[in-house]
């Protein structure tokens, strides 16, 4: 009698404990997935978040590829956030402070964030913090008329930032108003839009980018000729080629005219950062290479977004 009411028991906590793992929605696999981060909006450009796994099809080089990892909890992120205080972002100083102090509002437990900035020089805060006084005095409360805008060394910097610590989640948001001015002195290395891609890829960041309009407080002088008249025309528009970086790495890019609310944009990236999917499945080839990687979903009128490609393991 005592043996069966022991087995009885057993069985009883077997069923419950599957009953439980089916009401779960992760999945996991082996250590060596390849994991992908996927953002899902509708037409009208909101974040939908209740898709189940059969919603979702990962293709490695147009072959689909079996699931192996899914989970749609909120994943803790470890966030750098650049930002751009060369001479024409004099203006948007208040702006600045405003939608960082919002962003850091929304970080939740288990994240952390530093604060950087980029225009003579870059420097990161030292340590990852979700204390918002903390981060509040890490931001830049000054900005200089003749400052460069590194921005390409900036992100780079902020990869190196992160440490040699890839079980974390990384994401560098950086706001900028400029184009890239290229090495801060002759000695500098230069970093490329190129090599920023390469570099995110292969050590796994995703990288958003908010492109602003200048407020810069003193106007440009004017160029000469048309050359100069082409330069005065673009002085006050953002890099393009942020928008291509944030695309190959699955982040996202907006970019925000004057009148439009900077600190809705950065929210915007919080929430997004907190309502993603992750995705993992087993590299079919271990050879080392780079992989180009898709996500499609089955349910029309919605939209996936997500790193554009990865570098495989080696056996």
């Amino acid at each position: 009698m005592t043996r069966f009411l022991v087995c009885l028991i057993l069985a009883a906590a077997v069923v419950g404990t599957t009953d439980a793992a089916q009401q779960q929605p992760v999945f996991r696999g082996t250590g060596d997935a390849v994991h992908v981060f996927v953002t899902v909006t509708d037409r009208d450009g909101r974040l939908v978040t209740t898709l189940a796994q059969g919603d979702f099809e990962v293709r490695d080089e147009g072959k689909p590829q079996p699931i192996t990892i899914f989970d749609n909890s909120p994943q803790p992120i470890r966030l750098i956030v650049m930002l751009d205080v060369s001479g024409s972002m004099e203006g948007n100083l208040d702006l600045l402070r405003a939608a960082s102090e919002e962003l850091f509002s929304r970080l939740r437990r288990g994240d952390g964030a530093r604060v950087g900035t980029f225009g003579r020089g870059v420097t990161i805060s030292p340590t990852f913090t979700r204390d918002v006084a903390e981060l509040r005095h890490a931001l830049p409360d000054s900005i200089a008329p003749d400052a460069p805008t590194p921005l390409w060394r900036a992100i780079d910097d902020a990869m190196t930032a992160f440490g040699q610590e890839r079980s974390e989640r990384r994401v560098i948001l950086v706001l900028s108003d400029g184009k890239d001015s290229g090495p801060l002195g002759f000695r500098e290395k230069y970093v490329s839009q190129v090599e920023v891609i390469d570099r995110a890829r292969n050590e796994d960041v995703m990288i958003y980018g908010i492109g602003m309009r200048s407020r810069a407080r003193r106007p440009m002088a004017p160029g000469i000729g048309p050359g100069g008249l082409q330069a005065a025309l673009l002085a006050d528009l953002p890099d393009p080629d942020l928008a291509r970086v944030a695309e190959e790495s699955g982040g996202g890019y907006t970019e925000i005219r004057p009148s439009e609310d900077l600190a809705a944009a950065f929210a915007r990236v919080a929430d997004e950062l907190h309502s993603q999917y992750l995705i993992g499945f087993a590299p079919p080839k271990r050879d080392g290479k780079v992989h180009e990687v898709e996500v499609r979903v089955g349910q029309r009128g919605l939209k996936p977004r997500s790193k554009k490609s990865y570098v495989a393991p080696r056996s």
